[in-house]
């Protein structure tokens, strides 16, 4: 290739945004609440390209896309709905693309969520989030190293033992409608579900942007899965 038309194709890269260019590439969506930093350089490391965005174009051309978050239910969902993400939410699920969501991202996923009154979810998994109980001298929020049960094959846990230890943050838990979509359970005074599995979607409770190796194995196999 002569150096002009090498010039060309630099400058078409250059006039075309990110959505006209998007390959294999990860988009990170960004309502304004979420740990965004740590789980683009989780995908860093392990050699998968990703973007953080809120550009519905971007997230619509997309080959992966990942919900994160923390904070309050209520306060997310306001601001993913002032930010007009939410029908490019349900149009990334309805595509089938991979869709991942992490802690928050897992539980806005849900119809309702009873943190601090009734909220409406994005109600893409029939269920609601539920407080845990307090009791058996178990502190709320569950908060650090607890282990995991994988009930059933998923492709983002190949390579990961059953019983690895995640990292958790949270007060609520999700309920689904339907417990076959549970792919793992958790115990913290009693059995609740710490990941999901239906189709194209993946969620899960614990951060595994923050859970070391057997986190980077998790997120290494997301960008590399193909539904």
């Amino acid at each position: 290739m002569s150096f002009a038309s090498g010039r060309i194709v630099l400058v078409a890269v250059l006039l075309h945004p990110f959505h006209e260019w998007t390959g294999s590439m990860i988009a990170i969506i960004d309502y304004g609440m979420g740990n965004l930093r740590s789980v683009s350089k989780a995908f860093e490391a392990v050699g998968h390209q990703a973007v953080v965005t809120r550009d519905p174009r971007v997230i619509g051309n997309a080959s992966h896309v990942v919900l994160p978050g923390v904070g309050a239910f209520g306060d997310c969902m306001a601001n993913v709905e002032r930010s007009g993400l939410v029908e490019p939410i349900r149009t990334a699920i309805q595509s089938g693309k991979p869709f991942l969501g992490i802690c928050l991202g897992l539980q806005l996923l849900f119809e309702e969520s009873e943190e601090f009154g009734t909220h409406k979810g994005l109600g893409m998994i029939p269920g609601k989030v539920r407080r845990f109980a307090p009791g058996q001298g178990l502190k709320v929020p569950h908060m650090g190293w607890n282990n995991v049960t994988i009930e059933r094959p998923c492709p983002l846990f190949e390579g990961i033992p059953d019983g690895s230890y995640w990292y958790f943050v949270h007060s609520f838990y999700v309920d689904p409608s339907d417990k076959t979509v549970a792919a793992t359970t958790t115990d913290y005074g009693a059995t609740f579900v710490s990941s999901i599995w239906r189709d194209n979607v993946m969620a899960c409770q614990f951060h595994p942007e923050k859970s070391q190796a057997v986190g980077l194995q998790l997120i290494k196999n997301f960008g590399s899965w193909h539904t």
